[in-house]
């Protein structure tokens, strides 16, 4: 019996997540484990554009996540592997630990987005508050690296941000 009979892998689309995503889904097939798909989208860039963003419905910004989600459970579908999917509009921070307590998680997947040290002062970050917010395992999928400015082999240049799970 697995000490991973039930996982939770983040996914929003951008490399570093479909990469967790491929990550989780392999670990999930070979356990045999039950996969919830969750996809959120960040409000915080929603709030600091809010003149911007507050002429955008709502439902708009709903049906983003939702289309993020579909695509993952999709490409989770295509591996073989049913999930159930799950959206949020909030804080990744917030809402991760609050899906992994509510559905009883063994294991988070979630990948992360390298930065300097000074983007991450200069935004803010404080990804590596997700280890404490949790009490299941949490799984930091590694992409390959890549040169400022350029692509190495083999990634796919999706995305700029990725789910939170820093290391500092």
């Amino acid at each position: 019996m697995s000490a991973f009979n039930r996982i939770l892998l983040c996914y929003d689309g951008t490399g570093e997540g479909q990469h967790a995503l491929a990550d989780g889904a392999r670990l999930a097939q070979n356990l045999a484990a039950e996969v919830h798909l969750l996809s959120v989208i960040n409000n915080f860039a929603w709030v600091q554009g809010a003149d911007i963003t507050s002429s955008v419905p709502v439902d708009i910004i709903s049906d983003s996540v939702k289309s993020v989600l579909e695509e993952g459970l999709k490409k989770l579908a295509a591996r073989g592997i049913r999930a159930t999917g799950h959206f949020a509009i909030g804080d990744p921070l917030d809402q991760i630990p609050f899906f992994a307590k509510d559905l009883n998680v063994d294991l988070i997947v979630v990948g992360h987005h390298r930065t300097s040290r000074l983007a991450r002062w200069w935004g803010g970050r404080t990804d590596g508050l997700l280890l404490d917010r949790v009490s299941c395992s949490v799984l930091v999928t590694m992409g390959p690296e890549t040169s400022t400015g350029a692509q190495t082999a083999g990634t796919s240049g999706a995305g700029e941000t990725a789910l939170p799970a820093e290391h500092s």
